[in-house]
């Protein structure tokens, strides 16, 4: 008794699932895009087939302006920062997820009044199917491009000043709470910090952690000493803490590069780590397993940021609508705390 009943029409959602496909790579199928390996358009062909599968007409049109790549934009001021162990690793695990979603990767830097005028041209030329932004400061006309793109952006981590839709993020401040109460904990009173760069929100949220942990533990906060990240400003940012406070007795540095760069100050300074002065890092880089003494910091699944904003941005271009995601940190003791 089903004559006269309209057979309901299948949609691209099933067929990729019946394809074994992300939607956008079924999609892309469909729309005789480039950038799809043999084996899943014949997959999804084989969906098509078995599903009796009919396209929607706008669905069609929409689809065919896709480019099938997705460009990771970071401001900067150096071209060699995606050689930096952290970015190497965001890349990494972006690449995975696009090579997953059939989607190549392009890297833009934004260093230059010249490299941002390209940016912008991208976002407004729609020359990608999607943006993912990082290390953004405040201010930082990245954001407004961001704003006014007619494309899906995702941001990893938060931009200062602004509250974007679409986000992932790490604890931050948590991680950097926990490495100070792991300093207090072992008796340390006149704990000092080394700050990333006030004008990002990671270097903001780094140093409130230490602040808070401080402060819950009736202790008074140091002015923070700010550095970019880098080994060498977290020698010079360890040198002035110590003509400044020549009694303190632990240092939270914002990253690894830079309490490699106090350890190697508090060497030269003849002050035993952590006999002395204990030294706590954030990110969990090979270069705190090398340093001497191997560094404690605070483990961030870096790789795992770079795939998490590659998968949002392959949802938000399949059409769908992910919530931000901040992922945990936790704290790895070696011997210089």
């Amino acid at each position: 008794m089903t004559e006269g009943v309209p057979r309901r029409q299948s949609t691209l959602d099933e067929v990729a699932e019946l394809a074994g496909v992300s939607r956008s790579v079924a999609s892309r199928v469909l729309n005789n895009a480039p950038h799809v390996s043999r084996a899943k358009r014949e997959a999804v062909e084989r969906a098509v087939h078995r599903l009796g599968y009919v396209p929607n007409p706008t669905a069609r049109a929409l689809a065919t302006r896709q480019t099938g790549a997705a460009a990771l934009v970071v401001s900067g001021e150096d071209p060699s920062i995606f050689a930096d162990p952290f970015f190497a690793q965001v890349i990494v695990g972006a690449s995975a997820a696009l090579e997953d979603a059939d989607l190549h990767l392009m890297l833009c830097l934004a260093a230059s009044d010249r490299g941002r005028r390209r940016v912008e041209q991208l976002l407004r030329s729609k020359g990608a199917d999607g943006v993912m932004l990082m290390a953004l400061r405040e201010d930082d006309p990245l954001s407004r491009m961001a704003e006014e793109a007619e494309m899906p952006v995702v941001f990893g981590g938060r931009p200062v000043g602004l509250d974007p839709r679409w986000y992932v993020d790490v604890d931050n401040v948590g991680g950097a709470r926990q490495a100070t109460e792991h300093l207090i904990s072992a008796g340390r009173t006149r704990v000092a910090t080394i700050a990333g760069r006030l004008d990002t929100e990671v270097g903001r949220a780094r140093y409130r952690g230490y602040r808070d942990a401080m402060l819950a533990a009736g202790l008074d906060p140091y002015p923070p000493e700010v550095g970019d990240f880098t080994e060498s400003t977290g020698a010079a940012a360890m040198a002035a803490l110590l003509a400044r406070h020549p009694d303190l007795d632990g240092v939270f540095a914002a990253n690894d590069n830079m309490g490699a760069g106090a350890l190697r100050a508090l060497r030269e300074a003849g002050r035993p780590v952590p006999g002395d002065v204990a030294v706590v890092g954030f990110d969990d880089l090979a270069v705190a397993r090398m340093a001497d003494p191997p560094l404690t910091t605070v483990h961030q699944p870096i790789e795992a940021l770079g795939r998490e904003m590659a998968r949002m941005l392959v949802a938000l271009i399949g059409g769908q609508d992910p919530t931000p995601l901040i992922l945990p940190t936790r704290l790895v003791t070696r011997a210089s705390a």
